[in-house]
C-alpha cells in the first residue's frame, strides 16, 4: 500500500481540520509543510478562533478604524496583545493568546463604589503612574467603609471555561489603613446565596512579615565556655503562600488580588457580581487606587 502524505490534502480540507484545533496547535502544525502554513494563515481558520460576535465588538471599540479589514490571523493576535476599549471606554476586551478565550476588565467607572462620586471620599485622576488602560482611575481619599462591586453578564464570556476575577489596584504615596487588615472578597451570581467570601490582604507589608517566622532562640552551649550561649534569633523563610491571600505584581506594574473563581456553563447563568469589602474594622483608609476588576481564564484554562 502506498504511503499517504497528509500535506497533499487540499488546502481547504487542511484549513477545516486546523479550525477544529486551537491557536497553539495551529501554530505548531503550520511547520509541517507550505500547504499547512498557507492553510494556517487563512481567514477560514482564524474565524473559528475569534468570538462569534467579534465584528460587533471591534466595530464598537475605540480602535475600530485601525482593526477594520485586517486579516483575521493578524486581528486575533492584535486582540491578544493590545486590549481594546469598548462600552464608551468603560470596559476593556482582549483574547487569551493560547486558547482564544474572551477576557474583560471593568474600569473603575464601571464599578459600584460606595461614595465614589463624593469628592470628599474618592477622587478621579487621569495622570496616575503606572499608566492605566482607561482614561481615569479612582483614588481613595478617606473612608471607613470600603465597598466595591462589579457585575458582568456571563453570556459575554467564553463557554465551559474556568474563570477568575481580580481586583487591579495600586497605592499612592499617602496610603494608610490597610496594613495587616483583612478585606473580604468574593464572587457569586446575582440573586444567589452561594457567593463565596474569603479574607485577603491588600498591602504587601503583611505578606513580607508573614513570609518569615522568628525561630526561637536555640540555647546551645559552647563546651569550652559553658557560660556562653550561642545561636542568635534569626528569621527563617516560611513556605511561600499559595492560597492567593496576598497581592501579586503584574507585568504592567499594577497589583492584583484574586476575588474568586467560577466556571461558565455550570450552574445558573446571568449576572455575576464581584465584591471587595472592608466594613467591619471601622478604621479610616486612604490611598488605594483602583484601575478595575479583571475577568480572565484561570491559569489560561
Amino acid at each position: 500500500m502506498a504511503e499517504f502524505d497528509i500535506s497533499e490534502l487540499p488546502e481547504g480540507c487542511i484549513a477545516n481540520v486546523l479550525s477544529l484545533t486551537s491557536p497553539r496547535d495551529t501554530g505548531r502544525l503550520s511547520s509541517i509543510s507550505a500547504t499547512f502554513r498557507s492553510a494556517a494563515d487563512s481567514d477560514a481558520v482564524w474565524r473559528h478562533f475569534l468570538p462569534p460576535d467579534y465584528e460587533s465588538i471591534v466595530a464598537h471599540s475605540s480602535d475600530s478604524s485601525s482593526l477594520h479589514g485586517l486579516p483575521l490571523k493578524e486581528l486575533y493576535f492584535r486582540l491578544c496583545t493590545n486590549p481594546i476599549l469598548i462600552d464608551e471606554g468603560r470596559k476593556s476586551f482582549w483574547l487569551d493568546k493560547w486558547s482564544g478565550k474572551q477576557c474583560y476588565m471593568l474600569s473603575a467607572r464601571d464599578l459600584f463604589i460606595v461614595w465614589g462620586d463624593t469628592p470628599r471620599y474618592w477622587g478621579w485622576t487621569s495622570s496616575f503612574n503606572p499608566k492605566s488602560r482607561f482614561p481615569e482611575v479612582a483614588v481613595l481619599l478617606a473612608v471607613c467603609w470600603l465597598e466595591i462591586r462589579g457585575k458582568i453578564n456571563v453570556a459575554v464570556l467564553s463557554p465551559s471555561t474556568r474563570y477568575a476575577a481580580y481586583l487591579v489596584f495600586s497605592y499612592d504615596e499617602m496610603a494608610y489603613g490597610f496594613d495587616n487588615r483583612p478585606v473580604e472578597v468574593g464572587v457569586g451570581f446575582v440573586g444567589s446565596e452561594e457567593s463565596r467570601m474569603r479574607s485577603v490582604y491588600l498591602d504587601m507589608e503583611t505578606r513580607q512579615r508573614q513570609r518569615y517566622q522568628i525561630v526561637p532562640r536555640i540555647r546551645r552551649f559552647n563546651f569550652s565556655n559553658p557560660s556562653r550561649i550561642l545561636g542568635p534569633a534569626t528569621p527563617s523563610p516560611r513556605q511561600e503562600d499559595d492560597r492567593g491571600e496576598y497581592p501579586k505584581e503584574r507585568s504592567d506594574k499594577w497589583w492584583e488580588i484574586e476575588l474568586g473563581e467560577f466556571t461558565t456553563g455550570e450552574g445558573p447563568e446571568g449576572e455575576l457580581e464581584m465584591s471587595v469589602l472592608e466594613v467591619k474594622g471601622g478604621g479610616w483608609k486612604k490611598g488605594l487606587v483602583i484601575q478595575g476588576i479583571e475577568i480572565r481564564p484561570k491559569d489560561g484554562k
